[in-house]
């Protein structure tokens, strides 16, 4: 498949790659594993640059004798020169080379080296004058990758000049992904966009697996549910990769949250531990392996824990706590996950429309997000939940909206429920101008009212192949 759709950040490299001529210049890019960053840098590197990838699997003396062996092939050294220790590999490649040096995976260098970060601290000080050269460090366990810059007993503490944090693809991306790969009806690009996310690894399976044009159904069959099926082991590999042998109690976690508990209370009681006995590991899922994010209301109320990976929170949700039963394929579980999932799917249909409403905004607004509250009713405490909250400080606009994964949904109903959940938000009451919005598969009958949209998934594709085509054009 193609490289598509990352124009700003082959820009962003290459802007950095510009400030190189004048003197040495650093840059660093992390992300989420799968995310797409050893393809953006490849399709970046020109034929005389050099790409060193990190195997934390080989030992130093193996790994250097690899990349010996790649000097050799770009003219950095002779046939007849050997490298006899890291400090040696980076005087030569400083004197000799000129051009881009990636290197891939970096702060596997923890596990092979150590001391390799103080050997490269050395040279980039003695070379911080050398023109033409661009150091590139990228990295998957994003926290490490920005410790080893960010933290000021590291030794490579502000050696870095540029930071590139690669995101994945955006919903209206992945659609024009999948039409590359056959795929063109908006419906089965969510329900592959909800598992999958905007990790292009995924999508380029699906070529791999000769299955261009096939159905939702069809790709999850021959993905999860058939014998050695083609991403059976996938979430296993990237979490061995992230925690090595201390998985323990993060995939309860995981377990946890992707099961609806979204609080460390709740996760603590989900998992029968003290919080307290928690807290450490939710910070590292959230601020080192950042695997987990946080969510927080547009208007005060708590935060809540979200699983950032797509793919990571689908298995979670229906394979890890039922895994010797999902191995042997027992038919009851299988039956149970292809039911449940549509409801999987509706959960993460919010996310579309958000993107949707961020392409797509009715008005300028400053926060987008969903907004849980509580309010008094005759019972005590009530909680109410609205999927989409976005706001306008200055003008005083506030957009409501509710997203139903449904066909022949009652948009009436959906608008009086969702006035009603608006009524229990505190913000600005006398004077804000109130908007609403609802999407859904399919409406029974679209209404009109003042200062309110509909978009059914028809909708939603006619106005996204839209707007993209008046950005190509521009």
């Amino acid at each position: 498949m193609r490289f598509m759709n990352r124009a700003r950040e082959i820009a962003f490299i290459r802007g950095a790659i510009g400030l190189s001529k004048p003197k040495l210049f650093t840059l660093s890019i992390s992300g989420l594993r799968r995310v797409g960053k050893t393809r953006l840098i490849l399709e970046t590197l020109k034929e005389k640059d050099l790409y060193f990838f990190v195997n934390k699997d080989k030992g130093s003396e193996s790994l250097l004798r690899e990349y010996e062996e790649t000097m050799k092939n770009k003219g950095a050294l002779t046939e007849l020169e050997s490298l006899k220790n890291w400090d040696e590999f980076f005087k030569i490649l400083f004197e000799r080379f000129k051009g881009v040096i990636a290197f891939d995976e970096f702060q596997n260098f923890s596990s092979v080296d150590r001391s390799v970060y103080g050997t490269l601290q050395k040279y980039i000080d003695l070379n911080e004058h050398k023109k033409g050269v661009l150091l590139i460090f990228s990295g998957s366990t994003v926290g490490l990758v920005k410790k080893l810059f960010s933290d000021t007993k590291e030794p490579l503490y502000g050696r870095v000049k540029r930071k590139l944090d690669l995101k994945p693809l955006s919903f209206v991306d992945v659609l024009k992904v999948c039409r590359e790969l056959g795929i063109k009806d908006i419906e089965e690009v969510i329900r592959l966009y909800a598992v999958f996310g905007g990790f292009p690894k995924y999508y380029v399976s699906i070529e791999d697996e000769g299955l261009c044009g096939e159905t939702t159904e069809r790709i999850m069959e021959k993905f999860f549910f058939v014998e050695n099926a083609a991403l059976e082991d996938e979430v296993s590999q990237i979490l061995s990769l992230e925690f090595g042998k201390r998985s323990g109690t993060y995939y309860d976690i995981l377990t946890a949250i992707a099961n609806g508990n979204r609080r460390i209370s709740e996760i603590a009681s989900f998992m029968r531990k003290k919080e307290t006995a928690l807290t450490r590991q939710v910070n590292e899922l959230i601020n080192y392996f950042e695997l987990v994010g946080v969510e927080k209301p547009v208007i005060n109320g708590k935060s809540s824990l979200y699983i950032r990976h797509p793919l990571i929170d689908f298995w979670f949700r229906f394979f890890y706590k039922n895994l010797s039963s999902y191995k042997r394929r027992e038919a009851w579980l299988i039956e149970k996950i292809k039911r449940d999932i549509n409801a999987f799917v509706g959960q993460r249909f919010e996310t579309v429309c958000r993107e949707f409403l961020i392409e797509n905004p009715p008005f300028k607004f400053e926060r987008i997000g969903r907004q849980l509250g509580k309010f008094k009713g005759e019972k005590g405490k009530n909680v109410y939940e609205i999927d989409i909250l976005a706001l306008n400080e200055r003008t005083k606009e506030v957009l409501f909206g509710e997203c139903k994964w449904g066909e022949k949904v009652d948009a009436g109903g959906v608008l009086d429920e969702l006035k009603k959940k608006a009524g229990h938000v505190n913000w600005h009451n006398d004077e804000r101008i109130e908007r609403y919005v609802i999407f859904a598969k399919e409406f029974e009958e679209k209404i009109k009212q003042p200062n309110l949209l509909l978009f059914d998934l028809g909708n939603m594709k006619r106005r996204l192949s839209r707007n993209r085509k008046i950005s190509r054009a521009t």
